[in-house]
């Protein structure tokens, strides 16, 4: 077990994870990594990464949510099924090696970063056309892979949420704020799950918890003063980062 000299890199690294989790999503990039170098086994990691992460993704919710940037209506509908999914997700995991796919996946979150790169517009105006029977059709089905891709594997999926958000015709901060309350609702149930477990090191996550909500607190803040246009350049840079840790995973 680690001493408490790892959280001198652990706290601004989980600060730095809220921040840039709350803007673009992908603050798992981060703080998965900075958990297995502080030599925890692949549950605690695992475990204390959604302990520290439902901090974030609450404050950053909060946030959204009080600015009116959440569309609360279409949240109702989609948490459900992204518990659902999620449920599924842990599930399957059992049955299926992660390591199979998660190469096709990196290659899945290129090509979406593509797409929101080369249309110069895509997700800087609103265009959500309210809840429509092609936004249900979209968001419902979406919702739950997004939730049971976060119970199988998870790197990136407020990153995929965000893109489904701007599909919808959101524009980037209100995807956002959408894509971090989903987030938010998985990582709660995958918490109430891994605290059955056991696995959670509590001294690090809480701590490192209340970083990452720090830095969602500041990210989120940021996201909703510089706009879209500031979030796109951001998400382009996540979008490669969590490219890479899906390609590199050993964990």
């Amino acid at each position: 077990m680690p001493g408490p000299e790892v959280l001198l890199y652990g706290l601004p690294l989980a600060f730095l994870a809220g921040f840039i989790d709350a803007v673009a999503g992908g603050g798992g990039t981060i703080t998965l990594p900075a958990l297995i170098f502080m030599g925890l086994s692949p549950a605690q990691v695992v475990a204390t990464n959604k302990l520290l992460a439902i901090f974030g993704s609450a404050s950053a919710t909060f946030q959204f949510w009080r600015k009116g940037n959440v569309d609360r209506a279409l949240m109702l509908r989609l948490i459900p099924l992204a518990l659902a999914g999620s449920a599924l997700g842990a599930y399957l995991v059992h049955f299926v090696d992660p390591k199979t796919f998660q190469t096709l996946i990196g290659f899945v979150i290129l090509g979406v970063g593509a797409l929101v790169l080369l249309n110069k517009n895509f997700g800087l105006e609103d265009r959500y056309p309210g809840l429509t029977a092609g936004t249900l059709a979209l968001t419902l089905p979406g919702a739950f892979v997004i939730g049971a891709y976060d119970g199988f594997l998870g790197p990136g999926t407020g990153t995929f949420a965000m893109f489904l958000f701007a599909l919808a015709g959101f524009n980037l901060v209100r995807a956002g704020g959408n894509a971090r309350t989903l987030n938010f609702a998985t990582n709660l149930g995958a918490f109430l799950f891994f605290l059955i477990g056991g696995k959670m090191v509590w001294w690090i996550g809480l701590p490192m918890g209340v970083a990452n909500a720090l830095g969602a607190t500041l990210g989120a803040r940021m996201a909703m003063l510089r706009g879209s246009g500031f979030v796109k350049v951001i998400y382009a840079i996540i979008v490669v980062l969590v490219a890479a840790r899906l390609f590199l995973l050993k964990n």
